[in-house]
């Protein structure tokens, strides 16, 4: 036991030491926790073991001092009369039940006890719980899942089945709830309803249930229901001191809503709901194309530009390198060209880039567009790290590969970022250049290029690398992702699927050095999988012979 504890000391502190909190934004990171969790059941069952082999030998002693007792209690003296019995009385009591007792009082729970205690300072957080709620909703309004599919796991391409019980659809509303999202609070509530009025057994009751749902529609604007649910609460439990005060309170609106329709004020407060509330609006102006891109929807690929659409051939402008060997190129778009190239990083590249990158991720950050500074965001969710060329020998291959097959140069180019994806992991629409304030004078003026987002405000993000804006963005799939995860373009209705060991190009910046704004792009939420990516971001200085400028502002 003590060398168990010992090694899992060892091992399970230098690999969670440097996680921390924020599992959920990471299923890398996440995997650690499988094998965390794997060691605590190892050492419960060790602990289960020895308290068995405890009460064996408390029960063996049990039994021997019953047939003992029985036979002496029935003749005392007779039984003292042999000094044998008389002496091994005496034994027996200073010296044989004190010794039970403490192997009694020994506690054989001290090692698991230990483990747990080690383990439990790098557990998942609150923000833990809260974020991987957050994330299945995600899901459940980006891919359009009812709450009852999620519950029962039906969720495509996936390998393991997995449910939630009534008690974690309780869990679900009630993060929701503690969010002020009452909208999910009332979807999981419900679906805790169905479960239970299914059957199924677990803690939550009914009346916790609706103490929550009643309260929540009410702040739906549903009166009537709050009221009904309120009053089918107080049914199950008549002692409900909240419940009692709602159902006034709710009494008193309604009587207040009928008098002003007497009044001819309104008619609004008596109309009856139908019980489907419409998600709230929120800050993304493009939610609704963004998400219909990300289930497979609306993408804009016309048959007329699909004959636009062609493979080749690709050797980088005749690089030695490549016509010896030259990629397989895909277009996936025409105007603004992205493409696709094959065969980009090999497995064991893979692999190896994943080994080196999983020690140093942490929270991917977003730069705030008034003060520039870097911070974490709901709307992006992974865990990120940058590698140098001297942190391994195929970061280097791997850059100078990215370098024949563009055309451009990676000496002014950033490190090469390697991300991981967490639960429903995701980064909402964004560009990659930095919106400069002579920008938005190109998009007031003639055709709509794209939309328009005014971002005089935003600081210039990369003014302190002295090596211009991002020219251009090479982004490689380290992972097939079994359901979800494309990278969609809004403005063009475009959606590109991850496919492992292929990459994806495209050019941020028009040949005049201003921002294509059609390249305003999404990383769609994982529904199933782990997804790893890797970009190299190319910056403008070091391109001008490269590719050099166009003749127009719109070049």
């Amino acid at each position: 036991m003590k060398r168990w504890v010992s090694t899992l000391l060892v091992a399970w502190f230098a690999v969670l030491a440097r996680v921390q909190a924020e599992f959920f934004t990471s299923i890398g990171h996440m995997t650690d926790l499988i094998y965390a969790e794997k060691d605590l059941v190892q050492s419960l069952k060790e602990y289960i073991l020895v308290e068995e082999a405890k009460l064996l030998k408390v029960k063996s002693w049990a039994d021997k001092m019953e047939a003992l007792t029985s036979k002496s209690a029935a003749d005392p003296e007779g039984y003292l009369a042999h000094p044998v019995n008389a002496y091994k009385l005496v034994k027996r009591l200073n010296t044989d039940w004190p010794a039970l007792e403490d192997l009694v009082l020994q506690d054989s729970a001290a090692g698991f006890i230990a483990n747990l205690s080690v383990q439990r300072q790098f557990f998942p957080t609150e923000e833990d719980e809260m974020g991987a709620a957050k994330a299945l909703m995600r899901l459940q309004d980006t891919y359009k899942l009812d709450p009852d599919t999620i519950s029962k796991g039906q969720l495509p391409g996936t390998k393991y089945q997995a449910v939630l019980s009534v008690d974690d659809c309780f869990g679900m509303g009630r993060s929701a709830y503690n969010e002020g999202d009452y909208y999910h609070t009332v979807l999981w509530m419900e679906q805790v309803l169905k479960q239970l009025d299914a059957g199924e057994e677990g803690t939550t009751t009914k009346a916790q249930v609706l103490d929550y749902l009643s309260y929540a529609v009410f702040q739906l604007g549903d009166l009537h229901r709050a009221l009904e649910l309120t009053r089918r609460l107080l049914s199950l439990d008549p002692s409900h001191e909240r419940a009692g005060g709602n159902l006034r309170y709710f009494e008193q609106l309604l009587e207040e809503e009928r008098e002003k329709v007497l009044s001819n004020q309104t008619e609004a407060g008596l109309a009856t709901q139908e019980s489907i509330y419409e998600r709230p609006v929120d800050y993304l102006p493009e939610r609704d194309i963004y998400e219909s891109l990300c289930r497979g929807e609306g993408v804009k690929l016309t048959p007329r530009r699909q004959k636009r659409l062609f493979c080749r051939y690709h050797h980088g402008n005749r690089t030695p390198q490549l016509l010896i060997a030259p990629f397989k190129e895909e277009d996936e778009w025409d105007s603004p060209h992205i493409v696709r190239y094959y065969d980009v990083m090999s497995d064991e590249e893979i692999e190896r880039i994943k080994e080196i990158a999983k020690p140093k991720l942490a929270r991917a950050t977003v730069r705030d567009p008034k003060t520039g500074v870097l911070t974490v965001a709901s709307y992006r969710v992974s865990k990120s790290s940058w590698l140098e060329e001297d942190d391994d020998p195929v970061v280097a291959r791997v850059n100078r590969r990215m370098q024949h097959i563009t055309g451009l140069t990676v000496k002014t180019a950033e490190l090469l970022q390697v991300a991981n994806y967490g639960m429903g992991g995701q980064y909402e629409p964004h560009f990659d250049f930095s919106r400069r304030p002579f920008d938005s004078g190109l998009k007031t003026e003639g055709n709509r290029l794209a939309t328009f987002l005014n971002y005089k405000n935003e600081q210039d993000a990369f003014k302190r690398l002295g090596t211009g804006n991002r020219v251009a963005t090479f982004l490689n799939y380290m992972s097939d992702v079994e359901a979800g995860g494309a990278t969609v373009f809004p403005d063009l209705g475009a959606a590109i699927w991850p496919k492992k060991g292929t990459a994806v190009f495209w050019y941020n910046l028009l040949r005049s050095g201003e921002g294509d704004y059609r390249t305003r792009h999404a990383a769609c939420p994982v529904l199933v999988g782990c997804k790893w990516v890797s970009n190299k971001w190319f910056h403008e200085r070091g391109q001008e012979f490269l590719r050099p400028c166009g003749s127009t502002e719109v070049d």
